[in-house]
């Protein structure tokens, strides 16, 4: 009977010491212009606000150790979902101001957001060079997500819409 409950205590307690373990994330938000982005939101993967940054674009943040990702968003600015690779603790993340893309094709849009995508690289290393960032590179590995065909279920969706 001892044997017992000296097993359960031990596991529950092993366990609790596995589950409270946590990682302190900090980081620096940008804009492509290199202003800090005043009260850019990190998310989880729920979109839960999980911390906002302050007015010099700076946040931390203390997470779950086995958090694989966060979504770092503001207003005017697009979205980034950021996997969260266990080297690194410093996030220097650079959001692309988001245009209005009325009167445009889904295609032209993706074209668009592509090409200021692709300028992403150069910008980190104008931001490290000015010493905005402390790397000329992000630790986190960048990929550009195509939004062509929910662009176009959401235009087929209000296509079917009745109209008033």
């Amino acid at each position: 009977m001892k044997n017992i409950v000296t097993f359960i205590l031990s596991t529950l307690l092993f366990t609790g010491i596995a589950y409270g373990q946590t990682r302190i994330i900090t980081g620096k938000v940008i804009s492509e212009n290199f202003y800090p982005v005043y009260q850019a939101n990190v998310f989880n993967v729920d979109t839960v606000v999980l911390v906002t940054a302050d007015t010099g674009g700076n946040f931390k943040i203390e997470i779950p150790i086995d958090t694989k990702s966060i979504i770092v968003g503001a207003i005017g600015a697009e979205w980034k979902n950021i996997n969260l690779p266990s080297d690194c603790n410093n996030f220097d993340i650079l959001l692309l101001n988001r245009a209005i893309y009325d009167f445009m094709s889904a295609g032209k849009v993706d074209r668009l957001r592509k090409k200021d995508f692709k300028k992403l690289p150069a910008l980190y290393k104008s931001a490290f060079e000015k010493g905005i960032f402390k790397t000329d590179r992000p630790c986190y590995v960048e990929k550009f997500i195509p939004i062509k065909k929910r662009l176009k279920a959401i235009h087929r969706q209000r296509a079917q819409m009745p109209s008033t």
